[in-house]
């Protein structure tokens, strides 16, 4: 489904052009549309239907590698592969997790921590061919930490909790069987508590010259998955190190305009938006605000246990996956992190590809 997502959101890019498909023995061979369930709501591009899939390695390709590459695979074979592509001189900008902690690889999301990019420059990758990985969080890190950071800035994070109820996208396709998830709530999700908890400390850390210094704070998740399509929901209570009004904390988000002025394509206007109705934000009613990019807040409260309550939603396809990757992608290309690979900086024409399993 992410692999899908890039090629959705590559398709009309004024900057990328996919140029090269791979995937595994598998799929190897045919055309995409042979291969794939195309699933979205928009119709697969027919030039895009009928390139060939290429083998999912970097050496031995039909053509030239590419010099970006947008990588949807899973930890295992990201392990493996994804190393071989940065060794070859290309920019992985990866969605996998396989990276994600490895302390010299930036987690980033631009809104929150694009000074973390500069962590390339000390891979033994880039030394060697000017290569690099780059990674996006876990889907519901995103939303989360875009509602976090302007709060973390202005009063301090000392606790957090934050139970989710996760769409049936996030587990591919076909996914979850039907009859475990219609109906039903899965109080379990593999490895998704860990990384959740894990990566806000990572991308609210601070920079500290080479390392991240992870951000001081406790942090316990529940994950759940839900029979929603698309849409990440999550409850947070968070406590602060500094007092925080109603008021203040609505400023924060409001003014949280970091990447203004930068002119990404895929970025949102506003990256944090505020629903004042009691009952929102909604998965079938929000997910697509800001083109599916912004994270959507709400049922904003004094919590009794610790300070405040929310309640925050994002499209956990889009923004929480091949969304995220591309504006990583952006931000790298206006700041002149693709130089070395020879593709000048506030590029409109950079050769991409996308990697699907």
């Amino acid at each position: 489904m992410v692999g899908q997502r890039f090629i959705q959101l590559l398709s009309n890019h004024p900057w990328f052009e996919i140029t090269w498909l791979a995937a595994s023995d598998r799929s190897a061979g045919k055309t995409y549309a042979e291969a794939c369930r195309w699933k979205l709501d928009t119709p697969l591009p027919p030039r895009i239907a009928a390139m060939t899939l290429q083998p999912n390695v970097p050496e031995g390709s039909a053509i030239e590698l590419p010099k970006i590459i947008f990588a949807a695979l899973d930890a295992d074979i990201a392990r493996e592969l994804e190393p071989k592509f940065a060794a070859a001189g290309c920019a992985v900008i990866s969605n996998s997790s396989a990276f994600r902690m490895v302390a010299d690889v930036p987690l980033v999301v631009p809104e929150v921590n694009a000074d973390h990019l500069t962590m390339i420059e000390t891979q033994s990758w880039r030394r060697e061919s000017g290569g690099y990985i780059v990674t996006n969080p876990n889907c519901s890190a995103i939303g989360l930490v875009l509602a976090l950071k302007p709060l973390e800035e202005r009063f301090g994070i000392e606790s957090l909790f934050v139970s989710t109820m996760q769409a049936v996208s996030g587990a591919g396709y076909p996914g979850v069987a039907s009859l475990d998830i219609l109906g039903n709530v899965v109080p379990f999700i593999k490895n998704e508590e860990e990384k959740l908890q894990e990566e806000v400390g990572k991308l609210l850390g601070r920079l500290d010259g080479r390392r991240v210094e992870l951000l001081d704070a406790k942090v316990s998740a529940h994950c759940n998955r839900v029979a929603v399509e698309d849409g990440h929901t999550e409850c947070v209570s968070i406590k602060f190190k500094k007092k925080a009004t109603r008021e203040a904390i609505l400023e924060a988000w409001n003014e949280f305009l970091p990447l203004q002025g930068l002119h990404l394509p895929t970025a949102p206007d506003q990256p944090v938006e505020f629903d004042p109705t009691i009952d929102r934000p909604q998965p079938r009613l929000d997910r697509m605000r800001g083109r599916g990019m912004a994270a959507t807040v709400g049922r904003l409260r004094e919590c009794t246990l610790l300070d405040w309550k929310f309640v925050v939603l994002s499209h956990n396809t889009i923004r929480g996956a091949a969304g995220a990757a591309l504006l990583n992608a952006e931000v790298l290309a206006r700041t002149g992190k693709l130089d070395k690979l020879g593709v000048p900086a506030r590029t409109v024409s950079a050769k991409a590809v996308a990697v699907t399993a």
